[in-house]
């Protein structure tokens, strides 16, 4: 009898080992995972749709108030902010795995009140890939299923990529992301995807990913085309010298519903989408592609 309690002791301890997760998250910390989660509260939206990308939706027990994609989730508790979550929601709700923002607040007073903390923060393509990855191990789903999530990702960015006509290639863009106003330069995800797709991006990588742009500076850089989201269709307007741009004289700008600036914002499973959104304002607003139809319209009879 007591052989066969030391064996199963013995097999339980070893299981335990095979089992346990170790990973490095954003904030350079490492995290033991003992077993698969099972109640998981995520705390910004590209997390949240990792987590139901990687077919593990029904265990989460809680999310920021952005998150809002896929329509599954629409019940779930809402528990803060992304970078300013309600610690006493999270810890109400009992997660066994809290994902955040590396640049949240709260991770320590999580991890201080027993909860174990995965702090991700994608900004980059290799981070999206690494990210999916990280959350895969973490949920105990076979790396090969986070791999070929963003295998198709990365297919349909070329796909999207081939998709527009030789004449849009090299045309100057500038993506603004939110009214203050901020735009996406060519180190962010967005300027990324906007480089992968052949355009070339107003904002130089220098300035950091999201700079807060001096409306002058757009003036003077003259883009071809201009991506906002329909809340700085008003404010535009009022902007010194912006009526001189030639892609707002020449209406070559595309004005993003809000649904589709959340989703282009978001750097996760969706980035597929998000590339084929901003390849249809490329191929659509496109000076050169316009002055293709127009020239093709004068020779028909």
């Amino acid at each position: 009898m007591l052989k066969s309690t030391v064996a199963l002791s013995i097999f339980l301890f070893a299981t335990s080992i095979v089992q346990a997760v170790v990973l490095r998250d954003d904030r350079q910390l490492e995290v033991i995972i003992g077993k698969p989660p099972q109640r998981i509260v995520s705390l910004l939206p590209s997390l949240t749709e990792t987590v139901c990308a990687l077919g593990q939706c029904q265990k989460l027990v809680g999310v920021d108030r952005y998150s809002n994609w896929p329509e599954s989730i629409a019940k779930l508790p809402r528990m803060g902010g992304g970078i300013d979550p309600s610690i006493e929601s999270v810890v109400a709700a009992k997660p066994d795995l809290v994902l955040m923002a590396a640049s949240a607040r709260g991770a320590e007073r999580f991890t201080a009140l027993g909860l174990t903390v995965l702090s991700l923060e994608p900004r980059s393509h290799a981070d999206v890939r690494r990210v999916i990855r990280t959350v895969a191990q973490a949920l105990h789903v076979p790396t090969q299923e986070s791999d070929r999530i963003w295998r198709n990702i990365d297919a349909a960015i070329d796909t999207a990529a081939q998709s527009i006509p030789a004449q849009v290639k090299g045309q100057s863009v500038y993506f603004e992301v939110n009214r203050a106003p901020y735009g996406a330069s060519e180190s962010s995800f967005i300027g990324e995807t906007l480089h992968r797709l052949g355009v070339r991006n107003i904002l130089p990588a220098s300035l950091g990913p999201f700079p807060k742009i001096n409306p002058e500076f757009v003036v003077r850089a003259q883009p071809n085309i201009i991506m906002v989201g329909e809340s700085s269709f008003a404010d535009m307007a009022t902007r010194p010298g912006w009526e001189n741009i030639r892609a707002i004289r020449m209406q070559q700008v595309c004005y993003f519903k809000p649904e589709e600036s959340e989703l282009l914002g978001r750097p996760g499973p969706r980035m597929a989408e998000a590339a084929r959104i901003i390849a249809k304002c490329l191929i659509d607003k496109s000076e050169g592609s316009k002055a293709e139809l127009i020239d093709k319209a004068k020779v028909q009879p």
